[in-house]
């Protein structure tokens, strides 16, 4: 009784822990969005929500720990506990980036130029693969199928990638046209949220893959 008991409250707990994954990702793609289509109250209705998201994080471990010290779990249970612990903490990254690239819609907000250079240089394309990877990872940890971050390192290989492309583009456009240093510095600090963002994504899918299998991997 005490072990359905256990799994029928770590279950809920894993659904929790899926919904705030959610929220995270949401508030990257919205701040991605507002970002490209220079969308000051999308950008805002982001930053609202750092604090949900700090509730959240906050709720969730302790309900984690919890069920650690009431049930003592042990194997593939104590597994599940390690890895949504660990998704818990990259998700409130992500929505913490989020929140960041929000701030930079505040800081060149005004100027018709943004949405132009911002898909010139990329990163909506490099937020669509990041995104992706994040709702990949999500994916795995609720239906435990890990065919889903089987590429992951290959598409962390395509973001670095880009993220140097953005840089070395972004060096240009302030080269050639000093009036764009301020937006071009913001949109490479962008550009590393999202790689960090990637990052997450694959320390995600690494603990799904242990949740799993038992196996401890490095996605590189």
């Amino acid at each position: 009784m005490t072990k359905s008991k256990f799994h029928a409250e770590m279950a809920l707990t894993r659904d929790n822990v899926l919904a705030m994954g959610h929220l995270a990702a949401g508030m990257l793609g919205d701040s991605v969005r507002a970002l490209e289509e220079n969308n000051l109250e999308l950008a805002e209705q982001v930053r609202q929500k750092k604090t949900e998201l700090s509730v959240q994080t906050n709720e969730l471990e302790e309900e984690l720990y919890r069920l650690i010290a009431l049930y003592q779990p042990v194997a593939k249970d104590m597994r599940t506990i390690a890895c949504s612990l660990r998704l818990i903490s990259s998700a409130e990254r992500i929505g913490r980036y989020g929140k960041d690239i929000a701030n930079v819609v505040r800081n060149t907000h005004g100027d018709s130029r943004v949405p132009d250079l911002v898909r010139a240089l990329s990163i909506p394309t490099m937020a669509g693969i990041v995104i992706g990877m994040i709702d990949d990872s999500l994916k795995a940890y609720e239906t435990e199928d890990l065919a889903l971050v089987a590429n992951h390192s290959a598409r962390d290989d395509a973001v670095d990638a880009l993220r140097h492309t953005i840089f070395r583009d972004g060096v240009t456009y302030m080269m050639e046209d000093p009036r764009t240093i301020t937006r071009c510095t913001n949109y490479l600090m962008v550009a590393r949220y999202l790689e960090r963002c990637g990052d997450h994504a694959c320390k995600i899918a690494e603990k799904v893959t242990y949740m799993v299998t038992g196996e401890q991997i490095e996605i590189r």
